[in-house]
C-alpha cells in the first residue's frame, strides 16, 4: 500500500491541515455572499473532489474565495439567489472553452497591477462591508457608502449592548489572527482560522453572548440547481456582464494563484490551459447545484504545500473530509457566530491590500502604482466589473503610450535646409508633440525630413505628415524633402 502510494501519510496530513483551513473560511464566504452556509462548504467540496481530481496545478487548492464575495453578493442581491446557478454555470462552460482553445496562458499577460489593484478594490469593500456585520448593523449597498458610513455604526454600535458584544467578539477574531503567527509552534499547528472560530464560539456560549449565529438549513435544502426560468434570465445584459466578470476574474486569480504556487515547491510546474479546463469543470458542478463559483485560493494552496503535500489527493481528500462534516455535523454550523465570520473576512481583505507592493511600485514603477490605485477606488467608487475595465483600459493605454517612444531632432546650421529626423515609433499617441514641432519651423526655408530612423509609423501620423509637407511647401519656396523609406510625400 505504501509502496503504491509512496506519499500517502504526507498528503493524508495535509488534507487535514487544509480542512481545517478551508472550514471556516468556506462558512465565511458564503455568509458573506449573502447565500446559505452549507453552499460555500458545497464549492469546497466540489473544489476537492472534482477539480481536485483533474490535471492543472498538482498542489493547488480550490473553493470559494474572498476575492468574488462583493461580485457575488452583489449578483445575489440584484438577480436573485435561484439564478446564481446559472452565472457560475455559465462561467465554468466559459473557462472549459477558453481552456479548450489554449487562453489560459494569456491571462499570465494580465497587467500585475490591474490584477493586484482589483484584489485591493476588493478587499477594501470586503473589509468594509464585514465591519457592519462585525458591529451588528446592516451595510449600505455601494462601496463608497460602506466606507462613509463606517463611523456612524460603530458610534452607534457603542450605545447597545448587542452590539457590543459583536463588536468585542469579532475583535478578538481579527486579534487572534493577527498574533497567531507570534504563538509556539507547537500551537500554530492548529490553523488561525479554525482556532480564532473555535475561540469564539466557545466564548459566545460560555458567557450567552447575545450575537447572531449562523444560520443552518441542512446541505440538501440549501443546494437549489437553476430552473429552466432561471435560463431566461441570460437576455438580460446585466447578467452577461456579471457572467464576463465572474469568468476574468476567477480565471485570473486562479491562474496568478498557480504561479504563485508553483514558486512554493519543487514539484510538476502548472499546465495553465488544463488548469483552467480544471477550473472550468469545477465552476460548471457548482452551477449546476447552484453554489458559490470557486477559484483557486492562495490561501488553503499555500497551507497545502507548507503541510508536506506531495500529490493532489492532499486536495482530494480535503473536499472528502468537508463532504463529510456537511454530511454528518450541519448543527454545528449553528454555533457558528456571525462577528466571527466576519473577523475572519476582515482579515482576510486586509491581506488582499498589497501595502508592500504598492510603496515598492511608486518607488521604481510610479505608473504602475497610479494603476493600481485607479482600478481599487473605481472599484470601491462604481462596482467591481467597470472598475477591473478601468484598470484594463489605463494599463493598455501606459503600455501605448511607452511603445510610442518618439525622439524628433532638429538641426540647422543657419544656412541651407533645415534638417529634421524623427526616430522611434510615431503614432497618434505622440503626433501633437510632432506637430508642434514641425509647424514651429520657419516656412520660408527649406526642410529636409529624415524618417529613416522611424520603426514604425502608423495611418494618422503618415496623414499628418503628408498634409504638413503639402501646407509647409505651399508656404515656401522649396518642397519639403524627405528621406523616406516609409514614403511619405510633397508636391
Amino acid at each position: 500500500m505504501m509502496t503504491k502510494y509512496p506519499h500517502l501519510r504526507q498528503d493524508f496530513a495535509a488534507s487535514l491541515v487544509v480542512f481545517l483551513v478551508a472550514l471556516p473560511l468556506c462558512v465565511g464566504v458564503a455568509v458573506a455572499s449573502g447565500v446559505p452556509a452549507e453552499l460555500g462548504l458545497v464549492t469546497g467540496i466540489v473544489g476537492g473532489i472534482v477539480t481536485g481530481l483533474m490535471r492543472g496545478s498538482s498542489l493547488q487548492v480550490s473553493g470559494p474565495a474572498a476575492g468574488l464575495t462583493v461580485l457575488v453578493f452583489e449578483a445575489v442581491q440584484e438577480f436573485g439567489l435561484p439564478v446564481l446557478g446559472v452565472l457560475v454555470l455559465a462561467t465554468g462552460m466559459l473557462q472549459l472553452l477558453m481552456g479548450a482553445l489554449k487562453l489560459g496562458r494569456y491571462f499570465r499577460a494580465i497587467s500585475v497591477s490591474v490584477v493586484e489593484g482589483m484584489l485591493a478594490g476588493i478587499g477594501l469593500v470586503l473589509i468594509a462591508g464585514q465591519l457592519y456585520s462585525v458591529a451588528d448593523a446592516k451595510a449600505p449597498a455601494s462601496g463608497l457608502e460602506k466606507i462613509a458610513g463606517l463611523p456612524g455604526a460603530l458610534v452607534e454600535a457603542v450605545g447597545n449592548t448587542e452590539a457590543l458584544a459583536s463588536v468585542g467578539l469579532g475583535a478578538g477574531t481579527i486579534a487572534i489572527l493577527v498574533l497567531w503567527k507570534r504563538m509556539p509552534s507547537k500551537v500554530r499547528t492548529i490553523p488561525g482560522p479554525l482556532a480564532a472560530v473555535g475561540l469564539a464560539t466557545a466564548a459566545a456560549a460560555v458567557f450567552s453572548l447575545p450575537v447572531a449565529t449562523v444560520e443552518v438549513k441542512g446541505l440538501l435544502g440549501s443546494i437549489q440547481p437553476p430552473s429552466l426560468s432561471a435560463f431566461g434570465e441570460l437576455a438580460d445584459v446585466g447578467v452577461l456582464a456579471t457572467i464576463v466578470a465572474f469568468t476574468l476574474i476567477a480565471s485570473a486569480e486562479s491562474l496568478f494563484s498557480a504561479a504563485a504556487v508553483d514558486r512554493l515547491h519543487d514539484g510538476p510546474r502548472t499546465e495553465y490551459d488544463k488548469e483552467l479546463m480544471a477550473q472550468g469543470a469545477g465552476n460548471t458542478v457548482c452551477g449546476v447545484l447552484g453554489a458559490l463559483p470557486m477559484t483557486a485560493v492562495i490561501v488553503r494552496s499555500s497551507a497545502n504545500v507548507q503541510a508536506g503535500a506531495k500529490t493532489k489527493a492532499a486536495r482530494v481528500m480535503h473536499g472528502v473530509w468537508l463532504l463529510l462534516f456537511a454530511a454528518l455535523l450541519p448543527a454545528t454550523l449553528a454555533l457558528i457566530p456571525i462577528p466571527a465570520l466576519a473577523g475572519i473576512l476582515v482579515h482576510s481583505g486586509w491581506k488582499l491590500i498589497p501595502f508592500r507592493g504598492i510603496v515598492s511600485l511608486w518607488r521604481g514603477h510610479r505608473g504602475e502604482a497610479l494603476i493600481l490605485v485607479v482600478t481599487a477606488v473605481s472599484i470601491v467608487a462604481v462596482n467591481m466589473f467597470e472598475g477591473v475595465l478601468i484598470g484594463l483600459a489605463l494599463s493598455i493605454a501606459k503600455t501605448a503610450w511607452e511603445a510610442s517612444h518618439l525622439k524628433l531632432e532638429i538641426i540647422d546650421k543657419g544656412a541651407g535646409p533645415i534638417q529634421a529626423h524623427l526616430s522611434g515609433n510615431a503614432t497618434f499617441l505622440r503626433l501633437p508633440k510632432i506637430l508642434d514641432s514641425l509647424e514651429a519651423l520657419p516656412q520660408d526655408r527649406p526642410v529636409e525630413l529624415d524618417l529613416s530612423g522611424l520603426h514604425h509609423l502608423d495611418h494618422a501620423c503618415r496623414t499628418a505628415l503628408e498634409n504638413w509637407a503639402e501646407r509647409h511647401s505651399a508656404a515656401g519656396t522649396d518642397p519639403v524633402r524627405v528621406t523616406d523609406p516609409v514614403r511619405v510625400t510633397a508636391p
